[in-house]
């Protein structure tokens, strides 16, 4: 992506210093994020309600929750920390480029795990639980809860971070490619995704 492509001026909202839409998408991606984090902070203070099954070891299971809450954490604060920067045409290709990876991320994760979660309440697939992680585990209260919430939060968020690049872009000439590309890499990854998970070229592992 060239400087020309990525430098235009953006358009504004009235009394504004960002382009219109950018802070209300940002914040709603910080407060998703925040969301998210306070769930895997409560898993990983010991909190136990909407446990999908019995861990292998209950303290690396919330050293587990505990890190991501942390990662989250950090995710949320990033699109808010980020509204600086779209006033600056240096530091753009970089802003455009960070929300490409989440977008595309994190919507190919929730349609793999969607996609993994119909098939295995539908009967057609066995997801695989490392029995180093869990010594036993309600099969369709993960499916559910993975579909209603976990995977619902991975779409919702990456959608909103195609949102910030997409408004980012706005009256640029490489709006279009940014978002063809990002669609595409979604499609092949889920591709390579699903292949994974029905065992063609791998194992998924599910924590």
């Amino acid at each position: 992506m060239t400087a020309s492509r990525t430098g235009s001026v953006l358009e504004q909202e009235p009394g504004s210093r960002y382009p219109a839409g950018l802070v209300a998408v940002s914040v709603a991606a910080s407060g998703w994020a925040l969301l998210y984090a306070l769930y895997r902070g409560y898993y990983g203070l010991g909190g136990t309600i909407g446990m999908i099954g019995t861990p292998a070891s209950p303290a690396e299971f919330r050293a587990l929750n505990l890190a991501g809450a942390v990662v989250l954490l950090a995710l949320a604060v990033l699109p808010t920390a980020m509204l600086p920067g779209w006033r600056r045409a240096g530091l753009r290709r970089v802003l455009l480029a960070v929300c490409w990876v989440l977008a595309v991320g994190l919507v190919m994760h929730a349609l793999v795990q969607d996609i993994q979660r119909v098939l295995s309440l539908a009967g057609a697939l066995r997801v695989y639980y490392p029995p180093s992680v869990w010594v036993s585990v309600n099969r369709h209260l993960a499916d559910v809860q993975d579909l209603a919430f976990n995977e619902t939060w991975f779409l919702a968020e990456g959608v909103l971070w195609g949102v910030i690049g997409w408004i980012g872009l706005r009256g640029s000439p490489a709006r279009r490619w940014w978002a063809g590309t990002a669609l595409a890499a979604i499609a092949v990854m889920t591709l390579v995704g699903m292949l994974t998970v029905e065992g063609v070229i791998g194992r998924t592992v599910i924590f």
